[in-house]
Parts: structure tokens; C-alpha cells; sequence
């Protein structure tokens, strides 16, 4: 490998040094930097390309049921936080303030929004008179500051994050049920569909929800390195918020009624869950549906076949380009093509073509996947097609790698020491029987850093009231205390 190749590489290992590679492949991808101010990161075109890729998904499927978008000031009075106690509470160690503004002192401190239940209540309020009014659904993209005292982790912990946050209004307790599995549904489908990573449902246990919420559901992404990524939250916020803020109705008979309310939210941590699943130590690894190129071609020519190869080279990238796929032609003379071929892995780019004198000459196109570097000669003919398919395969390959991930790091454990040593040696997933004692996941908390991250739902009821599954065995007992179990946890280690 030549010199300009060797500095384009990534140094540190996935396996051995997770942190330490995790950002340096976000730096030498190019995705995002570190801002001058500790806990804030700089996010590059390309890293920005990403999240519009995942917004301008959620954002179509929102507006296909039912969803408007708005905006809502960056700031809330601090007499507007309060009127939820529990928001205060939950988030008053992480609110930032402002008390002044230019030379003078605010009469009232105003808070960064660390979410916006409490300043999109009082309108949602204000524009709810009748039962037609609603259902209610709004949702702004938008950033959010949270005032962590964690090291800066560029897209998984940053004091400042993008994300979206819808919030709605109902009629009944039902409709706001079918409207928290709509949006879980839709962050599933997100990583499923659109970043190729298998996820698990359930909901937070009681004393994790969100504050001032009724049930707090999630969906859990697990990474190699054995951690859980908390994906995306949809929350049954039942009456208090509405009671709060005087969201009421005149229903079909004139009578005023309290509505019921959702809030729900996905962030940029979601690209930080990419990253983290399926790059490796060339660098990083994008599926087709998110990758900004999707297709690299690398002419290789001579001197004296350079107008031939560029030529077919330029066709090839014509039918892709005209078929919706997004293609790059590099055909820079000033780099050899390892260094091509090492630039365009390190950025993720999920397939390259390889276009030399004997393709141009027997009508053929080499193909290069990214994830595993499998090497395929096809015709010319119909290469948008065969393209398709070789993006189609590319996909399939990272989820169901990381399908065999999920799948294999979901243990049982019969005691504390088990689901410690289980957690120790594997990562992963431990599920157990629970009392529902808070007390419990602190014995293990304290030990190994792991928590319960998520209950799954009742096979009979995930879509009406997040009742927890039970356990298998009607006498089941808690794996930590001993007492009587109705409720099934999973512990795992988080980002």
C-alpha cells in the first residue's frame, strides 16, 4: 500500500479500543468535528447529509398520518416549565439558562429547551376548542440542549443534539394508545428499513419514563461492543400535561373534556447507532438507502487506453445516474486508484465499480461490495438493474449481520452474580424475571453499570395499555431479591 493510501486509514480497532475507533472514524469519515465549547460537536456536509436522509423519511411517513409540522421557540420561561412539576424535576440537573439578554437581566429566566412539552402545551391549548379540533398531531425538527457532565461522543452524548419531537392531542385514552404505537412502529421501521439495524420494543420501567408521562415505550438497538442504544421514545402522556395546561374539549354533547396526549421523539443518536453497527476498521459502512453516494466508479486506464476507459467509464455513469442511483465518477488523475479505492471505503460508500481496459473491451463492470469486499464481474447490459440487486445484497448482508448480532446476545440468568458475570464476559442483553422493585436494578447497577433498558410487551396487548410481559412461570420469582415476579426486564449495558 502506498504512502497517501496509509494516511487515509484508520488506526485504532472496533474490537479492542471501541471508543478511540468509534471517533476516529467519525473525524476521517469526514461526518463531524469538536466544537471549541466542551460537549458540542460541528457537524460536516457529509455527517448533515445523513440526518437529512433520516429526516426526509420520518418526515413523509409523519405527514402520511396525519402529522403538521411547526416550530416553537428555542426558549421557555421558566413559570411555563413549572407548570409541570414532574418536567422540572426530571429535567432540572441538564436545563440550561439564560438571564440575560444583551446589558440587561431578565426579569424571568428563560430555559433552553431540553424538550418542548412545556411551551407547545399552552398553544395546543389555546387552538383546541371542539372535538373537531382533534386528533391534534405537531411535530418540529429542531435541537435541543441537555447540560450533561459526560464526555463529548460526537452523535451518541453531545450537550446539543438535533432531533425531532412530535406531540399530540386526542379525544380519548385509546386513540392516544394507537397514536404512541404509531410513532414506534415508524422508529422500528426507520432502523429496519432505512439503516439496517434489527431492533426490540418495550417500554422504560416505571421509574426510567419520561417525566410527567404515564408509560414511556422505546425501541433498543444493540451494538457489537454489547451496549444498548435507546433508539427512539414514544410516550403516553395520559391527562397530566393536558390537566397542566387546560388542553380541554367541548365534545358532540357541549361537554368540556380533558384530552389525552402523546409526545415522541428520535435524534441524532440514530446515525451514532449506524456508525457503531456496521463500520469496521477500514472505516466507515453505509447502507445503500443512506449512503449520499451509493455507487463509486473507479476508472483504472494507461496512457494509451485513458479516452477508451473515461469514455465507458462516463456511459456507465450515465445509466445509473438516469436511473435514480446515486453515482460518483472518480476519475481524478491526480490519485492512483488504491488511493480511490481507500478513500471511498473509508467514507462508506456501500458499492464500487471498477472500470479498466478489459471491462471496456469484453462490455463488463467489476463490482465491489464494501462490507466484505466480495468481488463480482457482470455484463454491461442492464447495469442499473444489476446494480439494484447488488444494493439490494449489500443491505441484506449488513442486517442480517447484524440480525445474527441481536439474536445471539439475548441470555437468561438465575441470580445477581449470573446476570453480572453474563454481562461482564458478553455484553449484550441479560432477560430476567422482576419484581418491579427500583431497588433491585440498583444491586446491579452499582456492579457493572448495567440497568433494565426495557421491558418487553405482553404478546395479548402491545397495542392497547404497555402492559410488561410476564414471566413464563406463573410462580416465577425475581432473579435479584427472591420475591414474587410479574414482570420480565432486560438488563443490558448503554450508551
Amino acid at each position: 500500500m502506498s504512502n497517501e493510501s496509509q494516511e487515509l486509514g484508520i488506526t485504532e480497532s472496533k474490537n479492542h479500543r471501541p471508543g478511540e475507533w468509534y471517533a476516529e472514524v467519525v473525524q476521517k469519515a469526514g461526518l463531524a468535528d469538536y466544537a471549541p465549547m466542551g460537549g458540542f460537536i460541528v457537524t460536516k456536509p457529509r455527517g448533515y447529509a445523513l440526518w437529512e436522509s433520516i429526516q426526509d423519511t420520518l418526515d413523509g411517513w409523519f405527514k402520511d398520518t396525519g402529522v403538521t409540522n411547526a416550530y416553537f421557540p428555542l426558549f421557555i420561561p421558566e413559570s411555563y416549565l413549572e407548570r409541570e412539576k414532574d418536567i422540572v424535576e426530571g429535567f432540572d440537573p441538564e436545563v440550561a439558562w439564560v438571564t440575560q439578554g444583551g446589558h440587561n437581566e431578565l426579569e424571568e429566566r428563560l430555559a433552553v429547551r431540553p424538550t418542548s412539552e412545556s411551551i407547545i402545551a399552552p398553544f395546543m391549548s389555546q387552538w383546541t376548542r371542539s372535538h373537531r379540533d382533534l386528533p391534534m398531531r405537531l411535530n418540529q425538527w429542531c435541537s435541543v440542549v441537555r447540560w450533561e457532565a459526560t464526555d463529548t461522543k460526537p452523535f451518541f452524548r453531545t450537550k446539543e443534539f438535533l432531533w425531532q419531537e412530535g406531540h399530540t392531542a386526542h379525544e380519548t385514552d385509546q386513540e392516544a394508545w394507537d397514536e404512541v404505537w404509531t410513532r414506534l412502529e415508524q422508529y422500528a421501521d426507520l432502523y429496519e428499513e432505512h439503516l439496517a439495524i434489527p431492533v426490540l420494543k418495550g417500554k422504560k420501567p416505571e421509574h426510567d419514563k419520561f417525566p410527567g408521562a404515564d408509560t414511556t415505550t422505546t425501541v433498543e438497538c444493540l451494538m457489537p461492543d454489547g451496549k444498548s442504544v435507546q433508539g427512539g421514545t414514544s410516550h403516553h402522556l395520559g391527562q397530566s400535561f393536558a390537566e397542566a395546561f387546560d388542553i380541554t374539549f367541548a365534545d358532540e354533547d357541549e361537554t368540556e373534556r380533558t384530552a389525552y396526549t402523546t409526545s415522541w421523539g428520535l435524534s441524532w443518536r440514530a446515525i451514532g447507532a449506524l456508525i457503531m453497527t456496521h463500520s469496521d476498521d477500514q472505516g466507515l459502512v453505509l447502507p445503500p438507502t443512506i449512503a449520499p453516494t451509493q455507487v463509486v466508479i473507479v476508472p483504472i486506464w494507461q496512457a494509451d487506453n485513458e479516452d477508451e476507459v473515461l469514455s465507458y467509464a462516463n456511459e456507465v455513469a450515465d445509466d445509473l445516474e438516469e436511473a435514480g442511483i446515486r453515482v460518483e465518477l472518480d476519475d481524478r488523475d491526480e490519485r492512483n486508484p488504491g488511493f480511490k479505492f481507500n478513500q471511498h471505503e473509508l467514507e462508506g460508500v456501500p458499492l464500487r465499480i471498477e472500470i479498466g481496459p478489459n471491462e471496456a473491451t469484453d462490455g463488463e463492470v467489476t463490482l465491489v461490495h464494501r462490507p466484505d469486499n466480495e468481488k463480482v464481474v457482470e455484463s454491461r447490459d442492464g447495469v442499473a438493474e444489476t446494480v439494484d440487486d447488488h444494493l439490494e445484497t449489500v443491505y441484506d448482508k449488513l442486517y442480517t449481520a447484524a440480525e445474527e448480532t441481536l439474536e445471539e446476545n439475548v441470555r437468561t440468568a438465575d441470580s445477581p452474580e449470573d446476570i453480572m458475570g453474563t454481562i461482564g464476559r458478553h455484553g449484550g442483553y441479560v432477560k430476567v424475571p422482576w419484581c418491579g422493585d427500583q431497588a433491585c436494578e440498583e444491586v446491579i447497577k452499582e456492579k457493572v453499570a448495567a440497568e433494565i433498558v426495557f421491558q418487553s410487551l405482553a404478546e395479548e396487548s402491545p397495542e392497547t395499555d404497555g402492559t410488561p410481559e410476564a414471566p413464563e412461570d406463573d410462580d416465577a420469582c425475581c432473579t435479584i431479591c427472591g420475591e414474587s415476579a410479574d414482570q420480565v426486564a432486560y438488563f443490558a449495558r448503554t450508551y
